[in-house]
C-alpha cells in the first residue's frame, strides 16, 4: 500500500534562524529531489522551500524508513543536528497529509490567511519535481487536486478579497473614494517603508504620476528614482496640493507637516475634486481638523489598523467556508486513492482479455482472409465491443467496492475466477510503479 507523508516546519513551529538555514541555498530543493530519486524507500517526492516553510512530501511503501530518511535530509540541508531539528517538525500521514497540502495551497495555513503567493510557490516546486522526475501517479493527482481546491476557495469565498496589510488597506480605501485610480496623481511625503509600499500598490493600480518630497532633497531624489517619480522640495507642497489626488505621509516630524489652513487654501483651485490623505506617520503629519473640510478624506495609522482588523475578522469567517471545501476535496481524493488498490487487477483483466482476442484472431486469420479491410475492421470492432461489455460489470463492481474493508476478498475472488494470478503481478507492477 502506498503511504503519503508530509514532513516540514513553518513560521508556527520553527524560528526564522532555523528556516533560514534550510532555505539559505537556492539549490536545496533540487538537491533534495535528486536525493529522493535515488532512495528505494521513496517512490515519489516533492520539496517546498519558502521564507515561511520548508516541507517534503513523499509517497512510500515503508513509512518509518521514509520518515527517517527525510528528517536526515533536512538536517543535512540545514547543517543542524537531528535532535535540534525534530522538535520543530510536524508530520502528517495519509489523509491528514492531503488535508495539509490542500490547506497550504489554499493559503489557510499561511502567516497571512488568503495571501496569494503560496500557490505560485507550490506550482513552481511541483514543476521542479516533474522536471527532476520524482513525481508519479499519486503526486501528480494530489498536486492537480490541490490547485483545483485553491481555485475553488478563491472563487467560492472572499478569503482573498480584503486587505490585511496597512499599505494595501490604504489602497483599498483610495479605491473606495475614487472608484478608479487610473490617471490619479500621488504625492509621497517622507520616505517611510509603509508609505513606499503603499505608493507601489497605488502605481500598480494605475495612478498616472508620483511626486516625492522630503526635507532632504537628496533623499527625495533617491526615493523618486525607485518609482520613476518626480522629486520636489518641501517648499512646493502647498502648490502641489492643488494638483494631486492622493497624499501619503510618513515623515519623522514632531509637528504637523500639513495643516488645515494650508489644505483649505488649495481647495478653491481644486474645484471640488476630492483630496485623499493617508497619514502613516507617528506622530501624525496631517492636522486632524483637515478631515472637517469638504471633499477631503484623512485616514491615519489607527484608521488603517481598524480596516485591517475588520478584514482579518472577515477572512477568518471565510476560512470556515474554505475549510468545508477542503474537507469535501479530501474525501474525493481519498476515494480516488482507494481505487488504486483495484487498478492492478483491472489492468490484468484487460490484459488477459486482449491476449485472448489476439490469440483467437490469429486462429481465425485464414478463415477471415476473403474479407475486405473494412470487413476486418468491423469484425474486430464487434469482438472488442462484446469483450468490453462482458468486462464492464466486474470492473464497475471492483471500483464500487474499492473503499470497503473487504476489497481484498473481492480482488482475490476476481483473480481466481478469471485466473489472473500470473497476469496480475505484471499488471500490478505496471500500474503501481511510482517512478
Amino acid at each position: 500500500m502506498h503511504h503519503i507523508i508530509v514532513i516540514g516546519m513553518n513560521h508556527k513551529t520553527a524560528p526564522v534562524e532555523l528556516r533560514e538555514r534550510l532555505g539559505a541555498d537556492a539549490d536545496n530543493p533540487r538537491k533534495a529531489l535528486a536525493w529522493m530519486r535515488n532512495l528505494e524507500v521513496i517512490r515519489e517526492g516533492f520539496f517546498l522551500s519558502t521564507c515561511n516553510r520548508v516541507e517534503a512530501l513523499v509517497v512510500t511503501d515503508e513509512i518509518d524508513a521514509a520518515r527517517g530518511s527525510v528528517v536526515s535530509l533536512m538536517a543535512r540541508l540545514g547543517r543542524v543536528r537531528t535532535d535540534d531539528l525534530m522538535p520543530c517538525l510536524y508530520v502528517f500521514e495519509q489523509m491528514n497529509a492531503v488535508r495539509h497540502i490542500f490547506k497550504v495551497a489554499s493559503s489557510l495555513d499561511s502567516m497571512v490567511v488568503g495571501e496569494p503567493q503560496i500557490l505560485g510557490q507550490i506550482k513552481d516546486a511541483y514543476g521542479l519535481a516533474t522536471r527532476e522526475k520524482t513525481s508519479g501517479v499519486i503526486l501528480n493527482r494530489l498536486m492537480h487536486r490541490a490547485f483545483h481546491v485553491a481555485k475553488r476557495v478563491r472563487s467560492e469565498t472572499e478569503i482573498c478579497g480584503s486587505a490585511v496589510s496597512i499599505s494595501y488597506a490604504a489602497v483599498e480605501l483610495a479605491r473606495k473614494i475614487f472608484h478608479l485610480l487610473e490617471g490619479k496623481k500621488v504625492l509621497l511625503l517622507g520616505a517611510g517603508e509603509m508609505a513606499e509600499l503603499a505608493a507601489r500598490h497605488l502605481l500598480s493600480h494605475g495612478v498616472s504620476s508620483l511626486m516625492v518630497a522630503n526635507r532632504t532633497f537628496e533623499r527625495a531624489v533617491e526615493v523618486a528614482g525607485r518609482f520613476q517619480a518626480t522629486p520636489v522640495s518641501f517648499d512646493e507642497i502647498g502648490s502641489i496640493l492643488t494638483h494631486v489626488d492622493i497624499v501619503i505621509t510618513s515623515t519623522a516630524s514632531p509637528n504637523y507637516v500639513i495643516t488645515r489652513d494650508e489644505v483649505k487654501h488649495c481647495l478653491r483651485k481644486r474645484r471640488n475634486r476630492p483630496l485623499f490623505f493617508i497619514d502613516i506617520a507617528v506622530p501624525r503629519d496631517v492636522e486632524p481638523r483637515v478631515n472637517d473640510l469638504g471633499n477631503v478624506y484623512l485616514y491615519d495609522i489607527d484608521d488603517l489598523k481598524g480596516v485591517v482588523a475588520l478584514n482579518l475578522a472577515q477572512r477568518k469567517e471565510e476560512a470556515v467556508k474554505a475549510g468545508r471545501i477542503v474537507e469535501q476535496e479530501v474525501g474525493k481524493f481519498e476515494k480516488w486513492l482507494k481505487t488504486l488498490a483495484v487498478v492492478p487487477t483491472i489492468v490484468s483483466l484487460r490484459e488477459k482479455a486482449e491476449s485472448i482476442i489476439q490469440a483467437e484472431y490469429a486462429k481465425s486469420r485464414s478463415a477471415l482472409e476473403p474479407l475486405s479491410a473494412a470487413q476486418h475492421e468491423a469484425v474486430e470492432t464487434l469482438i472488442r465491443s462484446i469483450v468490453d461489455k462482458v468486462l464492464n460489470d466486474p470492473i464497475v463492481f471492483l471500483k464500487e467496492r474499492s473503499a470497503r474493508p473487504t476489497v481484498n476478498t473481492y480482488l482475490d475472488l476476481t483473480k481466481r475466477l478469471f485466473q489472473l494470478n500470473g497476469v496480475a503481478s505484471e499488471g500490478e507492477e505496471k500500474a503501481g510503479r511510482g517512478k
